[in-house]
């Protein structure tokens, strides 16, 4: 349905005002309901945008901490482009090491997408690099360093993309919300110490309290897990034990707050900038309609709550009928804190806030060891969604017997990943992974009401590819939580394993088959994957995808010449190895 033209003019005053500038010195110049667009968040748009890296003294809650930002804030400033526009952002590095930036879902050209080492050299300090492609998408992104560990220290931004023609999903008023996770102890702190003891922030192991009240683990289970030194309580490698949880720069006291009209549709475009923390999303009171994911349009699907991975973004519309305040919860996945924000009709107002929720705890299933789902050869298959057909490459599952339990040296048979060697850095190999893609997120699998999950998630507009693959590659997420080792196919980065090799245009069906005992976000850079459950054509896509423990998560997509990074989007999982190269060459053999 058309809007209204009180919507539309809305809107352009808003856009006209960002052309300009978006600076601070505008905001006196808009009326209410567009100051609330984005609170706190600068904004910039136009065909030349100036962008420097400095460091800042940000404050949390009140209190002071060491940042690394963009423009002088945290999160940097909104970057509003226009769908079929070329844009020149220049960089300015004042910091005394290197920096960059990588344009987090856009598709451009791999020496313009800002990682040092692969696709350019870096930002010196003193420097200044331009970046410069055409805007050939529209919808919710980001930006973030891809230098050492910048990104957790607060160099991360969003960007929103208008489309060239009408928006398919009609709004009144639009909010950015950027979610992550600040800590005051330095992350490089932070990665020496999970490196020198395993679970070092786990604050929320099982107890003997807990064995009697049954809440936790049986105490043979207990042993179970006991002998395999792992611990279900492990969540999250870094938790809110040195984790302040934010929305747009914002701790929970702080209590960053956007404005509605009752009757509007708010469209909240949701960002998970965090360094490694999932969240787990829900506004008590209201109802969820995902719009899109990771930036392209999806059919409308309404729920009350939706887990966002690190680096995935979702488009979410509500429609806020009451005179009252609600509150935004992004509950960290291990339950260990979060993040809070309000949504209001009037500035000062606020809502309960929830008490935090039971700490899940990892399952047999977890370890790829549960049993229930195999009896037809395919684990995880959601009603009326077809499973991922046969593809020339890839064997089929292989069933095994029911004498998994107990059998920890199961799990480490080699032969169900022949591309995996023995070594430090490979604790485990799931003995029967499945696609888990049809449940939600740990943690969220008995809430008592709906979660999205990722076969809720059908493309709104045809797939620009919807060839069958050509091939197909396994590629194995492994790793080692007690020594805090991370790679692809038991290798990490610095080992200097060859990259996964493609041949542009080819169609390639890949299946990530996780060895862990932790979800793991995975992001491919400069392209879109069809996540394969939908119909042929209406596959969703996107850049990003949470792959549960124990889980598998398959995708057909098609290969663009460049060298392109694949990595692991928990930074400190990527920082300790878990970090590959798509390499694409022009009729090279695949």
């Amino acid at each position: 349905m058309p809007a209204r033209a009180s919507e539309l003019d809305r809107r352009q005053l808003l856009r006209r005002a960002a052309a300009l500038g978006g600076g601070a010195a505008l905001s006196t110049l808009l009326p209410g309901w567009a100051q609330s667009a984005s609170p706190g968040l600068q904004a910039l748009s136009g065909e030349d945008i100036h962008l420097t890296v400095d460091h800042l003294r940000h404050v949390v809650d009140g209190r002071a901490g060491h940042a690394v930002a963009i423009n002088g804030t945290v999160p940097g400033p909104l970057i509003r482009l226009k769908e079929g526009q070329k844009v020149r952002l220049h960089l300015q590095n004042r910091l005394h090491e290197d920096t960059s930036i990588h344009w987090h879902g856009l598709l451009v050209p791999s020496h313009m997408d800002g990682v040092p080492g692969l696709s350019f050299p870096g930002v010196r300090p003193g420097e200044t690099f331009t970046y410069e492609f055409p805007i050939l998408q529209s919808g919710t992104y980001w930006y973030h360093s891809h230098s050492g560990l910048q990104e957790p220290m607060g160099h991360y931004a969003p960007i929103v993309i208008d489309p060239a023609g009408a928006d398919p999903h009609p709004y009144d008023r639009e909010h950015v919300v950027v979610l992550s996770d600040f800590s005051f102890v330095h992350p490089h702190t932070i990665f020496r110490a999970m490196k020198a003891e395993g679970g070092v922030f786990n604050f929320s192991k099982q107890t003997v309290a807990g064995l009697l009240a049954g809440r936790d683990q049986t105490l043979a289970e207990r042993l179970e897990w006991a002998k395999m030194r792992m611990d279900p309580a492990d969540i999250s490698d870094v938790t809110g034990a040195v984790y302040t949880y934010l929305v747009n720069g914002h701790g929970p006291a702080d209590n960053w707050t956007a404005l509605f009209r009752p009757g509007e549709r708010v469209r909240l475009r949701f960002v998970n900038a965090a360094a490694q923390t999932i969240f787990d999303v829900r506004i008590p009171g209201l109802k969820l309609t995902i719009v899109a994911a990771d930036g392209q349009d999806v059919r409308p699907v309404t729920v009350d709550e939706f887990q966002i991975g690190n680096a995935e973004t979702y488009d979410v519309i509500v429609t806020p009928a009451e005179d009252r305040a609600y509150t935004l919860v992004a509950e960290a996945v291990d339950r260990s804190g979060l993040a809070r924000a309000t949504l209001a009709p009037r500035a000062g107002m606020s809502a309960e806030v929830p008490p935090l929720r039971d700490r899940p705890l990892a399952t047999m299933k977890d370890m790829g060891m549960d049993m229930s789902a195999h009896g037809s050869g395919h684990g995880g298959a959601h009603a009326g969604h077809a499973m991922p057909a046969p593809v020339p490459g890839m064997a089929p599952p292989r069933a095994r017997g029911s004498d998994v339990m107990g059998h920890e040296m199961d799990m480490l048979d080699f032969s169900k990943a022949p591309q995996v060697k023995p070594g430090p850095g490979v604790q485990m190999i799931s003995p029967m992974p499945q696609d888990r893609t049809a449940e939600p997120g740990q943690g969220l699998e008995s809430v008592g009401h709906r979660v999205l999950v990722y076969t809720d998630l059908q493309a709104l507009h045809p797939n620009p590819d919807a060839r069958p693959p050509d091939r197909a590659l396994e590629i194995r997420l492994t790793g080692n939580m007690e020594r805090f080792m991370w790679g692809f196919d038991g290798k990490k980065y610095s080992d200097g394993p060859p990259p996964y090799a493609f041949r542009a245009g080819e169609r390639v069906r890949v299946t990530l088959t996780n060895d862990t005992m932790m979800t793991h976000p995975i992001h491919l850079h400069g392209h879109f994957f069809e996540l394969v459950h939908a119909p042929v054509g209406k596959m969703p896509r996107k850049h990003t995808v949470n792959v549960a423990p124990g889980g598998k998560v398959t995708f057909d997509f098609t290969p663009e010449v460049g060298d392109w990074a694949f990595h692991c989007h928990m930074l400190f999982h990527m920082h300790a190895g878990m970090f590959q190269v798509f390499a694409v060459r022009e009729g090279a053999a695949a």
